[in-house]
């Protein structure tokens, strides 16, 4: 994978996730966009690093990498698929409590989201091995437990619809990611917690949840 110079996130992109999360809004709009910094990334056999003070919450979503040569702007739905190059298992880590105040007085989520170690990924799965991003099975554990599993069938914009929407404001560039939202069922996360995630038959992959000391 090239160097990636952010992470492209999607918010409320499943409705039941949405409603959990106090939005009862049907009307489908535009994406909700957000940013997660290259330096909150994080591959296993590192710990994510829960911060003093954070109600660090989970959320499991199925990201894309953006392949191709060049840099991609003003692509259109049809296209965009083309610069697909593979996809992973990725964690949007969360700071609720940051993110709850932040959005009560209508300041924006970057310190709530985009912590170090607050995007946890697996290995890149090369796009052959999944023929079809908009169904399959993204589910995720805490200590043995499910808390998660959705399938991105119900992903409210499609992989295709949000990189077009993207590229018309934001250049994407060879390496990026793109987080398509997570399912119902987020949850807190604590010091010695393990999280195993993955996408059903693809990939899995596992951390370690470490209270950070500084």
């Amino acid at each position: 994978m090239a160097a990636s110079s952010k992470a492209i996130c999607v918010g409320k992109n499943y409705e039941k996730h949405a409603r959990e999360m106090g939005d009862m809004t049907t009307s489908r709009g535009d994406p909700i966009i957000f940013l997660k910094p290259s330096s909150s990334y994080l591959h296993q056999g590192s710990p994510i690093l829960l911060p003093k003070g954070a109600q660090v919450h989970h959320e499991v979503e199925l990201g894309v990498i953006i392949g191709g040569a060049s840099a991609v702007r003003n692509v259109s739905v049809k296209d965009a698929m083309q610069y697909v190059q593979g996809y992973l298992c990725c964690l949007d880590m969360t700071a609720r409590n940051w993110q709850s105040t932040a959005a009560s007085k209508g300041e924006p989520w970057t310190l709530a989201k985009g912590c170090d170690t607050f995007l946890p990924m697996s290995e890149e799965i090369p796009k052959d091995r999944i023929p079809d991003p908009h169904n399959v099975e993204v589910w995720l554990k805490v200590n043995g437990e499910y808390r998660q599993r959705g399938n991105t069938k119900d992903m409210i914009f499609s992989i295709p619809e949000v990189i077009s929407y993207t590229s018309r404001y934001i250049t994407l560039y060879p390496g990026d990611l793109i987080l398509t939202g997570t399912p119902e069922g987020v949850g807190p996360v604590y010091d010695g917690d393990i999280i195993q995630a993955g996408i059903t038959d693809i990939v899995e992959m596992q951390f370690l949840c470490k209270a950070k000391t500084e």
